[in-house]
């Protein structure tokens, strides 16, 4: 039914980590209920779908999501490996479902391929378990500049755009566009939207949001991040090749193995959190459909004001 009209509404709320998006979705969802519509919030950050990663996430806690039902959070074990096709068939199920109903759909999250899952008519391919184990035994035997170096031969736009420093990514791009149903993993020039959607591109200043980002670093870590990561281990964290390499969970396991201080930790993961802001802003930016709003210094009663004037 892609593409249909339906009684519902579709909000979608994205940027940059530490824009404040949560509390906008649940302000935005709490306004409409106000007003007597249903609404409900579809996740659509990569590293909250999975079980007991909450601390390094920011996920809110349930006592805080004001009763307002929230989809794809805790769907996945840290063993299991996150897939955007997946993802997408069931986030838009779940959106077809609400819209029919009549209510608000909010979609909410950082990770922009997700994101864009939902919002663009984007095809994924499935998966070829033969080729992936292939790929992967030849990063660990010779690095990510071999494959780095066929993706540039099989598809220049996805090379120019990977983050080579991520393994997984690498190798499902060259998976990608080794296969002849390949996508590119890039966000298309000028993408379709699968159905309509108001777009609310969060932006604060960048020097407040690079301070709030170390301060959220260390924050994490005062919290029990490293302790959070400790139960995590024992369910099979440093098994699962998203999980464990999630920001802030693969520096909290570098001091569990003794190969970190907490505060090199906390330094690491603030400059590995400021250089995925810098991507997401990138990424979002591309966004032509989408209202930017500016939201440097908005607290969560500044958030909630901001809801206000957007559900009027």
């Amino acid at each position: 039914m892609s593409g249909a009209e339906t009684p519902g509404r579709l909000i979608a709320v994205v940027g940059a980590t530490g824009t404040g998006k949560s509390d906008l979705a649940i302000a935005i969802a709490d306004r409409h209920r106000d007003q007597g519509r249903s609404a409900e919030i579809v996740n659509a950050d990569a590293m909250q779908f999975y079980r007991g990663m909450d601390i390094g996430t920011a996920k809110v806690p349930e006592a805080e999501r004001h009763g307002i039902p929230h989809h794809q959070l805790d769907v996945l074990d840290v063993t299991d490996e996150a897939s955007v096709a997946a993802y997408q068939r069931d986030a838009r199920a779940t959106i077809d479902r609400v819209l029919e109903d009549g209510g608000v759909a909010v979609l909410v999250g950082g990770s922009g391929l997700y994101v864009s899952s939902v919002l663009h008519d984007l095809d994924f391919p499935g998966t070829d378990p033969e080729l992936r184990r292939a790929l992967e035994q030849e990063h660990e035997d010779h690095g990510p500049a071999p494959l780095l170096a066929r993706l540039r031969e099989l598809d220049p736009a996805a090379a120019a755009t990977i983050d080579a420093r991520n393994p997984r990514r690498l190798i499902r791009a060259v998976e990608i566009a080794s296969r002849s149903d390949r996508v590119t993993t890039s966000l298309p020039s000028a993408p379709r939207a699968w159905r309509p959607a108001r777009v609310l591109h969060l932006r604060r200043d960048r020097e407040q949001l690079v301070a709030a980002l170390h301060e959220r670093a260390a924050r994490m870590f005062r919290d029990g991040l490293v302790d959070e990561v400790a139960g995590l281990r024992d369910r099979g964290l440093e098994q699962g090749r998203t999980a464990r390499a999630a920001i802030g969970y693969a520096q909290a396991l570098d001091v569990l193995r003794g190969d970190a201080s907490v505060e090199d930790a906390v330094e690491a993961t603030g400059i590995a959190t400021r250089k995925y802001a810098r991507r997401q802003v990138s990424w979002f930016r591309r966004y032509a459909e989408a209202e930017e709003l500016d939201v440097t210094g908005a607290d969560r009663d500044g958030l909630t004001a901001v809801a206000r004037r957007i559900v009027a």
